[in-house]
């Protein structure tokens, strides 16, 4: 009996040792190589715990950032307030730098030609680093969805959804997507009742109306039926937040907390309700060809590129987020961004009724007309992004631009600060000027990536573009708008850009 006790003590001491030594090699180790070899590139960072890295001071600048709005309504806070990493540390420590979560460096770039040649690459040296990255309870959000796959399965997916998403079956569901926000306008103009001019929160609506639209086009349904999944959502957001801005100790999910049980139960209730709504409309979506469709079809034994329920269930999570997030936020700050600058405002709606007329929707003939509005959007875009920085990982060893990038390191490009950057943008920078983006005006194409670019660009940009001008124009047929006084001006980084504070317009009707 001693014996036996003896061995499993042994065993036992072994194993913590082991244990100790990963440790040391994983936080002590391995970072202190990785410093030697950026500080050798002039490569600077925060000074750093040796355990959790800058998490802490990362999570002390958001919060400092997001403790007062902006003075005013001017676009050249937005980088400082909504993303303060890459304001305040690059100032310090210079560009390119690395900041670092536990032991793992994020080296931001933001150099348009280093940013282009690592989007573009096809050598497989630059992996999607999904939302979350490595920590699986920010992961939850979004599923196993294509925002979170990379390699085999990742293409696998992507070769399902994109049909769904090109540019001639959007165009098939613009009258859907036309009386969907015909319907929601008219609930914005019956809550004005009889008066002048009221307030709407069009932050809240434009929600609303993405949500009803996503509902309708990808899966053959209502807002009012996938309404408790979006308000889980919403709730799942705020922890997978939490998990994000906080170092992952590896089996910490397993772990009872209630924050913990919390994520289980929304997780578990959002996979059922979805399950339930592919069982209620798949019939249906099979027959029409929308995103729900194409997945239940690449279900079905012989797809050459099969789809198990689980997976669709993961796809329906990302979709239901990202396709109402995206084009709500876009929506929102370019109505601000109209009620704030009226010339634009009236040079946006003169165009809508000259293409469109008062009563008429647009519509995929005359879609293409509407180029004051496509330009007022992709302004919105380049100061306003929905998506704050795309991260990658590197896969191996890698030479980028004279840049010595050890394997394993994570890549943050940040895009709002490309977005604003004045040495690519010019001295007006941080104002709005639509015209930018007027016919034949080019730009670097590591400059402006408000959907990403090369391969992995965002699968349902063209449903995003095409929802934004509908709904954009259908608004100024029936509103003219100003920036309310009580609104707050405060950009505010969750998993997309929106005001931290809602966003107040006054409105008349037309």
């Amino acid at each position: 009996m001693a014996a036996l006790f003896s061995a499993l003590l042994l065993a036992a001491l072994l194993a913590a040792a082991q244990y100790v030594l990963r440790l040391l090699h994983s936080f002590l180790w391995v970072p202190l190589r990785l410093e030697r070899r950026f500080r050798r590139q002039g490569i600077r960072w925060p000074p750093r715990s040796l355990l959790s890295g800058n998490a802490a001071d990362y999570r002390n600048l958001m919060a400092a950032a997001r403790s007062a709005p902006l003075a005013s309504f001017r676009h050249d806070g937005v980088v400082s307030r909504a993303t303060p990493q890459y304001s305040v540390w690059p100032a310090r420590y210079g560009r390119p730098f690395v900041y670092w979560f536990g032991p793992r460096p994020r080296l931001v770039i933001s150099d348009p030609e280093l940013v282009k040649a690592a989007l573009t690459d096809s050598t497989g040296a630059f992996d999607k680093a999904g939302s979350g990255g490595n920590n699986p309870l920010a992961r939850q959000l979004i599923g196993e969805g294509l925002v979170g796959l990379s390699g085999e399965t990742w293409a696998r997916h992507r070769r399902v959804i994109a049909p769904a998403f090109n540019m001639e079956r959007v165009k098939a569901w613009i009258p859907e997507i036309a009386a969907t926000i015909s319907s929601v306008l008219g609930k914005w103009e019956a809550q004005g009742e009889s008066r002048t001019e009221f307030e709407i929160d069009v932050h809240k609506g434009f929600h609303t109306l993405s949500a009803d639209v996503i509902s309708c086009v990808a899966f053959g349904s209502s807002y009012e039926e996938g309404k408790r999944i979006f308000q889980l959502q919403e709730e799942q957001m705020k922890l997978a937040l939490l998990a994000m801005r906080t170092v992952y100790v590896p089996g910490f999910r397993f772990v009872p907390t209630k924050k913990n049980r919390t994520r289980q139960k929304l997780n578990t209730e959002i996979q059922c309700s979805l399950r339930k709504l592919i069982e209620i409309n798949g019939r249906k979506c099979e027959d029409s060809k929308n995103l729900l469709g194409l997945m239940l079809s690449a279900s079905k034994a012989g797809s050459e590129f099969k789809m198990g329920i689980d997976e669709i269930i993961h796809e329906c999570k990302t979709f239901y987020f990202a396709g109402k997030e995206t084009t709500a936020n876009l929506l929102t700050w370019a109505a601000l961004l109209l009620a704030l600058h009226q010339e634009w405002q009236d040079k946006a709606r003169e165009e809508v009724l000259k293409v469109c007329g008062k009563y008429e929707h647009p519509n995929a003939d005359n879609l293409s007309n509407l180029k004051i509005i496509t330009m007022v959007l992709k302004e919105t875009l380049r100061l306003y992004p929905p998506a704050v920085f795309i991260n990658r990982t590197a896969t191996k060893d890698i030479k980028l631009g004279k840049l010595d990038i050890p394997g394993g390191t994570r890549f943050d490009f940040p895009i709002i600060d490309i977005h604003h950057d004045h040495d690519v943008w010019g001295n007006d920078a941080d104002e709005f000027n639509p015209l930018r983006f007027a016919d034949g005006k080019s730009y670097h194409l590591g400059a402006y990536l408000p959907f990403g670019i090369g391969p992995t660009i965002c699968v349902g940009q063209n449903l995003a573009m095409v929802e934004a001008k509908v709904a954009l124009a259908m608004t100024l047929q029936r509103f003219a708008f100003t920036v309310s006084p009580s609104y707050v001006h405060a950009p505010m980084m969750l998993f997309t850009l929106q005001p931290q504070y809602g966003a107040q317009v006054l409105v008349q009707k037309m």
